[in-house]
């Protein structure tokens, strides 16, 4: 209509009025939350922090100004991400770095916000800030100087692994609000680390895939939303593990040095993802000032460069000065920093619950489908995994051990009060069930072995399979993943170990079983017949508990059974469907994993007054999508999604998110490239 903001001016208009506005809260004196995060950001107080940092650069040893251009161990480790020493014999604190992307990641319990992608659902920039300054003043308060965190690369290819942890496909909205939490989280005096810097668009071979793009594709996709977060006055800055038009992006000098500081301005630090440097001299001289989470190019090596020559002991200079900057910024040089606040797990969860409710975005409704009111709130079969244990976040560096996270059926049955009846039915069993006695000679238990510690246990077997099928074994486990117990079927390792830091980019929901054992599954086709089962365990220095359980097609249409059941018998139906995204693995497809497609299909043909959640990282096919009544997209809502779903599914609360990515009808009907290959025996 006539004189109406577009949603691009809008939210042009919305960033810069924010950009103005007071940081307010928190604690960080106004002075100081101005020259951390306010317009232009300032490189520091009036007093003058070039002469501090270069006094402090003069009197430091050579080994000394390296030391702050590497992690190290932290002698009292909060179980951070990383570390660095600092010098104390000149006063410079040590850094503690923190994952952060949906929550701070220790540890210890936090809260656990939605993943960014439900964020940025809401379209709201303001919010964007109270989700960054949420997490700052949480990072502040759980010992932390530097979160690793926000992502803001662009969603290019539908099965990339972290989807969930940025915030679309569109280059302005993905700018307007991580300007906003760059400010929110720094508003706080939390250091915001921007990354991937750029073009970390997939986990498939994302330490050496090479990204060819040309300038002005670069410059009107990926890079407005590091721009963006320079310009909110960003830190620091994460480097990609990938190459970008041939070179790593940790020592691409275009990138580090005419992009970041030639073109932007930027006077923060630059540092390695955990791993990615791969050179001293061409590293640092590109314009790479530290590197995570250990030395072993700028440590040792670098001292050993100077010393030869080949690196000048300028460009160590550089980095460690680039490193003090910041520092003196936020006030960790002459303790102008406030006092450590305590955490308020209630702040964190009065927002966490804000954020999954204005992001839930309602794909469907037909036929008043929602809200459940009348008898439709009054009968009610809740169905899937999902629906009984809380789907909080996914895996990897975002995962967040939340202060606490309630069941969307919980939630379900206190709203619909008493006199109502919310029946549960599992649907998709991902946990298994017991490896039945019958089929095991000599006969052991399986379900629930104790192997005490320094004690070894074995059993060298025979399974026997009444039929030819496909059975998913399913690995529960306590302890370290490298204490696992080891499965061989047939001579072959089910559950091998993942190569490089995959086996450790665990977390979300299906990782872990309810209560708290490791999981992994393997996916085998059997024939009829006996088939040799050896399990080794060993106890180590705290014991080990595992249970081995399978499910099958019987299994499988066994509890599909029930569900329809429970489907008939109730006015109304709420099938949550899951999938389980993390750092470390792209998607295969589009499509719902496991069997969930065909239990959607068989509940909406029972019962076609069926909502569909979907906590899912990223688009989904949706091939039964005319046969459901609703679809409720709400992605990882964190640890207040039951309460925030269910305010959205009996109207307490209006879904109006929106899509910030395309939703492809299936996997051939995209423009992205296709899936990696699928890993023998895995299945999500």
């Amino acid at each position: 209509m006539p004189g109406a903001l577009s949603r691009r001016s809008a939210l042009s208009f919305l960033g810069g009025a924010m950009a103005v506005a007071a940081t307010g809260g928190g604690g960080w004196p106004a002075a100081a939350a101005e020259r951390v995060s306010g317009p232009g950001a300032a490189p520091g107080p009036a007093s003058g922090p070039a002469s501090r940092v270069d006094t402090l650069i003069g009197r430091m040893t050579l080994e000394e100004k390296v030391s702050l251009l590497h992690g190290a161990k932290d002698p009292h480790s909060l179980g951070q991400a990383g570390y660095t020493p600092g010098v104390p014999r000149l006063g410079i604190p040590p850094l503690r770095l923190a994952d952060g992307p949906a929550g701070v990641r220790v540890a210890r319990r936090a809260t656990a916000l939605p993943a960014p992608v439900l964020l940025a659902s809401a379209f709201d920039p303001a919010l964007a800030r109270e989700y960054g300054r949420a997490i700052g003043r949480e990072g502040r308060a759980l010992g932390q100087d530097v979160l690793l965190s926000p992502m803001v690369n662009l969603i290019r290819a539908p099965y990339a692994g972290r989807n969930f942890e940025t915030f679309g496909e569109d280059p302005l909205l993905a700018s307007e609000l991580v300007a906003e939490e760059v400010r929110g989280i720094q508003g706080e005096g939390l250091i915001a680390t921007v990354k991937h810097f750029a073009l970390n668009n997939q986990e498939h071979e994302r330490e050496s895939i090479d990204v060819v793009v040309d300038e002005r594709t670069m410059r009107e996709t990926e890079l407005p939303g590091f721009e963006a977060a320079v310009r909110a006055g960003a830190g620091a800055v994460m480097g990609a593990y990938n190459k970008v038009n041939g070179a790593f992006a940790g020592e691409s000098e275009p990138l580090l040095t005419g992009v970041l500081r030639e073109d932007w301005g930027f006077d923060g630090w630059v540092m390695t993802d955990w791993h990615a440097a791969h050179s001293t001299a061409a590293a640092l001289g590109a314009g790479l000032d530290m590197e995570m989470p250990d030395g072993k190019y700028f440590g040792a090596a670098l001292l050993r460069a100077v010393a030869d020559g080949a690196v000048p002991e300028a460009e160590v200079d550089r980095a460690a000065g680039r490193v003090l900057t910041v520092m003196d910024r936020f006030g960790l040089l002459d303790g102008g920093a406030p006092p450590r606040p305590g955490r308020d797990p209630g702040a964190g969860a009065r927002t966490a619950l804000k954020v999954a409710t204005a992001g839930g975005i309602l794909l469907r409704n037909e036929h008043g489908t929602l809200p459940l009111t009348g008898p439709a709130a009054r009968s009610i079969a809740v169905v899937g995994p999902a629906g009984s244990i809380p789907f909080v976040s996914g895996g990897g560096s975002a995962h967040v051990v939340p202060d606490h996270a309630a069941s969307p059926l919980e939630a379900m049955r206190e709203r619909a009060g008493k006199g109502a009846r919310v029946e549960y039915a599992l649907g998709e069993d991902v946990f298994g069930k017991k490896l039945p006695a019958a089929a095991l000679s000599p006969a052991t238990g399986l379900e629930e072995r104790k192997v005490a510690a320094g004690k070894s246990w074995s059993h060298d077997g025979t399974l026997t399979v009444a039929e030819a099928d496909e059975w998913t074994f399913v690995l529960h486990f306590s302890g370290p993943p490298a204490g696992r117990p080891k499965v061989l079927l047939d001579g072959e390792e089910l559950f091998p170990f993942r190569p490089g830091l995959g086996e450790y980019f665990t977390g979300g929901f299906l990782s872990a079983a309810p209560d708290g054992l490791a999981v992994r599954r393997a996916a085998v086709a059997l024939t009829a017949g006996k088939h040799r089962l050896k399990v080794t365990a060993k106890g180590g220095g705290e014991g080990l508990t595992f249970r081995l359980r399978r499910t099958t097609s019987a299994t499988r249409a066994a509890d599909v059974d029930k569900a329809v059941r429970a489907a008939r018998a109730a006015h109304s139906v709420v099938l949550f469907a899951h999938e389980d995204a993390t750092e470390g693995r792209d998607r295969t497809t589009i499509a719902l994993p496991g069997h969930q497609n065909a239990l959607i299909t068989a509940v909406t043909t029972a019962n076609p007054r069926t909502t569909v959640v979907l906590n899912t990282s990223s688009c989904t096919s949706m091939p039964w999508l005319d046969r459901t009544g609703a679809v409720l997209q709400m992605y990882y809502p964190g640890q207040e999604g039951a309460a925030a779903t269910t305010a959205l599914l009996f109207g307490d609360a209006n879904p109006s998110g929106r899509l910030t990515q395309s939703f492809p009808v299936s996997d051939d009907r995209h423009p992205s490239q296709g899936p990696p290959a699928l890993p023998r025996g895995e299945r999500p």
